[in-house]
């Protein structure tokens, strides 16, 4: 079944584009140390996954980082959850993340998987509102 859509793309992740990419550089997180500072730092749950954000310094760079553990699921499902993961974020946060923070999502058993993608979307803007109180 080819279906386009979040879980068929393929691509860089540390690309992520969208409208408003042209102002603000994203990035993905890979040292093991700054996913545990953002587990330290502040949450946002969702039905679907976490969010983690920690603000950085002041740099124009915003860090994205995405995890899933065994509890997901097998390697396929925890590949896909990630993937749903990466869109998400490749559609949201460069309009309304914050420059100079990271965030981590990560991903829920059972829904990140199954949930609907455009209430993942809504929830996501949402969180990071939430998460720079009540202006994303």
């Amino acid at each position: 079944m080819n279906v386009p859509g979040p879980d068929r793309e393929r691509g860089s992740a540390s690309a992520l584009t969208g409208p408003a990419s042209s102002c603000v550089s994203v990035e993905t997180l890979k040292m093991r140390a700054d996913f545990l500072r953002a587990a330290k730092a502040r949450r946002a749950p969702c039905p679907a996954f976490l969010l983690q954000a920690r603000h950085r310094d002041d740099s124009a760079l915003i860090r994205v980082g995405y995890t899933c553990s065994k509890k997901i699921g097998n390697a396929v499902t925890r590949n896909r959850a990630k993937r749903r993961l990466r869109a998400m974020a490749r559609e949201v946060m460069a309009q309304h993340g914050r420059p100079g923070w990271d965030y981590v999502l990560v991903g829920r058993p059972g829904a990140t998987v199954s949930h609907g993608f455009a209430e993942m979307v809504a929830d996501l803007t949402r969180a990071l509102g939430k998460l720079h109180g009540g202006r994303a």
